[in-house]
Formats: C-alpha cells, sequence, structure tokens
C-alpha cells in the first residue's frame, strides 16, 4: 500500500458521549488511512459504545434538514468561522441538509458608526430608518453573505448566497412593536423598516438542497404589499420562519451563552411550551433570551420537531448537538416529546442491526479524509463486534 504523509487530517473523536469533529494542522508521517496503525490512533480515547452512539445518530438525520441561524461569536472569530464552514460541509457529507441563516448586528453598527448614522434599540430591535435599512442590505447581503458563502466553498462544500429578497424567498409584513410604557400601559411602536416573515419560498430552497447546495440566507426582505420596500428581519426570527417552512427537523440558535441557565447558573437541558411559561413567570427566562424562546416555540409550535439554543462559542457545536444523545445546549421540544436529542419521530432502538452513514459524493474515487475516518471506524467496529453492522454509502 501506498504510504501517504498527511499535511492535514480529519480525525473524529467524540466529546461528551458526541461527536466532535477535531481539525489539525499537524502531520503524521508514514501512516496510511486504512492500517491498523491508524486504527489504533484513532481509537485510543474512544470506545466502541461512543462510536456506535454517534453513528446511530447519523441515520436519524440523513437526508433531513437542519435549519441553523448563525452569528454571534461563532461568525466573528476567524479560527471559530472556519470550525464552522468545515462543519456545515461534514454535515452536507454525512447526508444532512444544512440551510444557514446569518445576521450581523455587530458588523451593522460598526457601518453605521464609520457613517455616523445613529442606532436606537427597543426591547432588542433596532429601530430602523431609511439610511440604516439601506446599510443593513448592503453589509448583511454584500459582505457577510457572501463570505459564508465562499468560506464553506472553500473548506470543499458547496454554498449558495441568497437574500430574502431573491425570488421572493422571504415576504416579510411591518412590525409593530407593543411597549409596556411607564405607566404599565402598552403603547405601539413603529420600528421603521423592520418587518416580520410572513411567507417563506420553501420550493426555491428545495431545488438547490435537492443539488446539494447549501443556502446561506441574509434576512433582509421584501414588504408583502409593497415588494419594492426593504424590510429588516431579524435573524433568529426568519431562521425560525425558513425551519418551519421546510418542516426541518432541528432548528439551531447559535448564540454567545451556554442555553437556557436555571437560578443556580446550571444549563436547562430540555424546555417545553409548557414549562417555558413557568420559566417567563420566575424570571429564569428574562432579557434577550426571550425572544429566542419565542422563535423557538413558534417554530416548533409550525412542525419543527425540535429547536435548540446552543452556545456558539464552542468549537463544533453543531455537531455535538446534532449528534451525541444530551446535546450542547436548551432543547425545545413539543409538551408530548420524549426527553432525547433524537428528531421526535424517530425512536431510539437498543439493538439495530444496520447503520447507514451516508456520504454525498460524485466521485467515488475520490473519498476524503473526514469519509475515510468514518470508513475506519465502521471497520473497527465490525472487527470487535460482528452482530453490529454498518454499512458506508457513498453517493
Amino acid at each position: 500500500a501506498k504510504i501517504m504523509k498527511l499535511h492535514r487530517f480529519v480525525g473524529i473523536s467524540l466529546l461528551y458521549s458526541g461527536v466532535y469533529c477535531y481539525l489539525s494542522s499537524g502531520t503524521k508521517k508514514n501512516i496510511h488511512p486504512f492500517s491498523r496503525r491508524t486504527t489504533r490512533f484513532y481509537a485510543e480515547s474512544i470506545s466502541g459504545e461512543q462510536i456506535y452512539e454517534s453513528l446511530s445518530h447519523f441515520g436519524e438525520y440523513a437526508g433531513r434538514t437542519v435549519v441553523i441561524k448563525y452569528g454571534g461569536h461563532a461568525m466573528s472569530d476567524a479560527s471559530a468561522a472556519l470550525c464552522f464552514a468545515q462543519d456545515m460541509v461534514l454535515l452536507q457529507r454525512l447526508g444532512v441538509n444544512p440551510v444557514v441563516v446569518h445576521g450581523g448586528g455587530p458588523q451593522i453598527g460598526n457601518m453605521l458608526e464609520r457613517l455616523s448614522i445613529p442606532s436606537s434599540f427597543i426591547d432588542g430591535l433596532r429601530v430602523t430608518d431609511a439610511a440604516t435599512v439601506e446599510v443593513a442590505e448592503m453589509v448583511l447581503c454584500g459582505s457577510i453573505n457572501k463570505q459564508i458563502a465562499a468560506a464553506v466553498t472553500k473548506a470543499g462544500g458547496h454554498a449558495l448566497g441568497l437574500s430574502g429578497r431573491d425570488d421572493s424567498l422571504i415576504l416579510a409584513e411591518k412590525l409593530i412593536k407593543q411597549v409596556q410604557n411607564d405607566k404599565g400601559e402598552l403603547d405601539l411602536v413603529d420600528l421603521g423598516f423592520v418587518g416580520h416573515p410572513v411567507n417563506v419560498n420553501a420550493n426555491l430552497l428545495h431545488s438547490l438542497l435537492n443539488q446539494s447546495i447549501i443556502p446561506v440566507i441574509a434576512p433582509i426582505a421584501s414588504n408583502s404589499l409593497n415588494p419594492d420596500q426593504v424590510l429588516s428581519v431579524n435573524a433568529d426570527t426568519a431562521a425560525g420562519a425558513v425551519a418551519a417552512a421546510l418542516g426541518a427537523a432541528r432548528l439551531l440558535l447559535l448564540t454567545d451563552v451556554q442555553g437556557v441557565l436555571d437560578a443556580d447558573s446550571n444549563l436547562i437541558q430540555e424546555i417545553t411550551p409548557n414549562s417555558a411559561k413557568g420559566l417567563v413567570a420566575d424570571g429564569i427566562i428574562r432579557g434577550g433570551m426571550l425572544p429566542k424562546i419565542q422563535t423557538a416555540l413558534d417554530a416548533v409550535k409550525a412542525g419543527v420537531e425540535g429547536a435548540a439554543i446552543v452556545d456558539g462559542r464552542v468549537p463544533h457545536t453543531v455537531l455535538k448537538e446534532l449528534f451525541s444523545t444530551f446535546g450542547s445546549g436548551t432543547l425545545i421540544v413539543p409538551d408530548h416529546a420524549t426527553a432525547t436529542s433524537f428528531p421526535s419521530s424517530q425512536k431510539k432502538k437498543k439493538n439495530p442491526t444496520t447503520h447507514n452513514v451516508i456520504i454525498n459524493n460524485k466521485n467515488k474515487n475520490e473519498i476524503n479524509s473526514q469519509q475515510r475516518t468514518i470508513l475506519l471506524f465502521v471497520h473497527n467496529r465490525q472487527a470487535q463486534a460482528p452482530p453490529r453492522t454498518f454499512r458506508l454509502v457513498v453517493k
């Protein structure tokens, strides 16, 4: 066998019983990717049961859609941004259909400051006049959107940057906010060119996903009553609307916090609509977490099987949330759903006989290091436990 020098390799290991894709720039000399020595190298810190558990999760999401709201630290830090792009590519190669909806509030704020355009906020939403929405569209659609799509492509995937205005992808209506005044009364406040989604062109997104293209969406929409008018949409809200329109298995909201924390600052792993009411009443869910929880609840009510609020500062947090039993953040599920990180329509099998790991690859002769490593784990697992069979499907 040909001896290969791996200047860059991908080793799939597990962290806290979940998949953790560790990307290294180091070198490993004279190691053939299918040798027993390589098997021992990757298996040093991984138990067979951990591998079995995570491979089981792969099949649960194969062929299904996951919508990720991307923003915060995960987008502003260069290494975190690279990590995110690589994760999107890996999801695609495992047969998952990722859809990215991104924010860009800090970048918009920086540009407004440079242009000496004042900003104001009401309940976390930017009051947007004509000049501000023009800047928002320029930053979100012309800069951030293309950077993300290019990063995914550079990482080996296929991505297309879109705005909500493209082919009427997102139609919105003007958002009128209710704000409590000093007397405890509710006032109606016009936020300017800020919208709330009322329609998503799911056919366009399905068309792209069917061609193995990752849609990267900027939350700029057209007014449903006046298509020439541009409306800025909150990225969380846009992601929730997209997830609902696609019937997604998961909506992931990347934030700069661990998730929803209780009074003792411990992570609350699961929330239902009923339990959310009590947490709001007790002041556990408050401030900036309120609109995120509402977005997640709305998505679940609209048919999304689960919505998770996860810490975007953690490397590969998307993989951990999807491919581990306990996830990486707070999961919001319907009241009737069981406490599991699997899609609610799926049942966890105790002793499945066969698991398919589906990898999309047009040229079957060009299996990259990620795919070799998965195959390596499958081979090693079969050698240890013949009754449990894994099948690698390269498409």
